[in-house]
């Protein structure tokens, strides 16, 4: 993370809204070297030399987000991302710290690459980015990685993201391992053994487009077979991309049993849902045409039955679900043509996720902003990032509350445009975003840039 700017930031008559310090009032935020120094009144601040002043009246201003899981598609991929677009979708989204899933051509499962990736990162993004290393070779689930050698090189968590770990012997290890070394488990909760190939959600609609769907036992069978696995080995298990009732209940119930167990959602799985593949945007057709294989909905897991979605936001509203995660996976325009069976899984949310997750219902503005900052900060173990009290770092969104925006190529910092929110009015939009005080998005000077 490569960046210059002034010492010294006083972020002023902003709404500053900071849920693990329990704040939400008018209040100034000063920024020195790096490290929020006070959060205080107007007149606490008065008469500050050599400070940049940053007026916020009618903003809010929260701790800059999280993002437990993001791709990055480094190395291997950069036609798709790059740490350094990547970072721009991400601070534009008000994202101040991502975890980099290690799904990368080559795999990221081995120390030599974690180090270049940890380098690379420190030149190319403007914002901070932690690395999750593989839990196996190559991905291949047959043979664990030197985890306890990645743990020292810094990485944050052990993944095979997009490819689960079949095997339940392997998967103790692995928590037994990772146990010793304080670190999570995320795996990628899909039982392939129950269907031989799927392309969306199983359901009326996938019936309908004569589509192969994916029961939700998939998902609930793995989840519940690495919580036991947990259990027994005193490991840290986070679920990633919750998207069905019976995974909610299996998380739920190894929260009041004391398990370690914490888990995400990701914005489309809480605000959209299986009709999306239909291609009108969420409403459903009288006659199917081939604007109905909407392949920018398709993902892994799938977008679920609207009643999925609704409990999936109540499980983030009672914190069941720790955190909201994007999933921010980019593809090519060439990996989402074609049919919906040939189509690749993912879409982009890193500029989308707070206006889709806070615009979903009305009232809970403090409680979204948690679970995209101090949730997010407690399954990482991490209390310097996700709050404003002094001396963590200066990590800063603000946000118009009531901005209108509609999302496309102009308002994407990302290289991929893979979603199906392309053209779709938004609610709600990060302005300024702040690293170590420094700013790495500004929306007034991006305008004038283009005006």
């Amino acid at each position: 993370m490569s960046v210059n700017g002034s010492t010294k930031v006083l972020i002023r008559y902003g709404r500053v809204i900071d849920p693990a310090s329990g704040l939400d009032e008018v209040t100034d935020v000063l920024v020195s070297e790096g490290v929020v120094t006070a959060v205080a009144t107007a007149s606490q601040l008065d008469g500050l030399e050599g400070v940049e002043t940053v007026d916020a009246t009618g903003l809010l201003v929260t701790p800059g987000f999280i993002d437990l899981h993001t791709h990055l598609r480094t190395p291997g991929e950069e036609w798709k991302e790059d740490f350094r677009t990547g970072s721009a979708a991400a601070a534009r989204g008000g994202f101040t710290t991502v975890c980099a899933m290690p799904n990368t051509v080559p795999s990221v499962d081995n120390v030599e690459m974690v180090r270049a990736n940890v380098e690379r990162a420190e030149r190319e993004s403007a914002v901070r980015v932690r690395h999750i290393a593989a839990i196996t070779v190559d991905r291949a689930g047959k043979q664990l990685t030197q985890m306890r050698a990645l743990a020292d090189a810094g990485v944050v968590a052990f993944s095979d993201d997009g490819d689960p770990v079949v095997s339940g012997h392997l998967m103790r290890q692995a928590f037994a391992y990772a146990s010793d070394l304080g670190l999570p488990i995320i795996n990628h909760a899909e039982d392939r053994s129950l269907i031989d190939g799927w392309d969306m959600n199983e359901g009326a609609v996938a019936t309908r487009l004569g589509l192969r769907g994916l029961p939700i036992l998939a998902e609930s069978g793995m989840i519940a077979r690495d919580i036991e696995l947990a259990r027994m080995t005193g490991g840290k298990l986070h679920v990633p991309h919750v998207s069905a009732v019976q995974s909610v209940k299996a998380i739920r119930r190894a929260k009041e049993d004391g398990l370690d167990v914490t888990a995400e959602v990701t914005p489309h799985h809480i605000a959209l849902n299986e009709d999306w593949v239909f291609g009108c945007c969420g409403d459903t057709p009288d006659v199917l045409t081939a604007a109905s294989y909407e392949t920018n909905a398709k993902m892994a897991p799938p977008l679920r039955h609207h009643r999925e979605s609704e409990v999936l936001y109540e499980a983030l509203a009672s914190g069941v679900i720790d955190a909201i995660a994007t999933d921010h996976a980019p593809h090519a325009v060439t990996d989402k043509e074609g049919t919906f069976v040939e189509a690749a899984n993912g879409i982009i949310g890193l500029e989308t996720a707070f206006a889709l997750v806070a615009g979903h219902k009305a009232g809970d503005l403090t409680m979204v902003i948690e679970r995209l900052t101090a949730g997010p900060s407690r399954v990482l173990c991490d209390a310097s990032i996700g709050n404003l009290r002094p001396g963590s770092k200066a990590d800063i969104a603000i946000i118009d509350p009531g901005a209108d925006w509609h999302v496309s190529d102009a308002t994407l910092g990302s290289k991929s445009r893979n979603t199906p929110l392309m053209g779709m009015a938004m609610h709600g939009r990060v302005v300024r975003t702040l690293v170590g005080g420094v700013t790495v998005w500004d929306l007034d000077k991006e305008m004038a840039s283009d005006s």
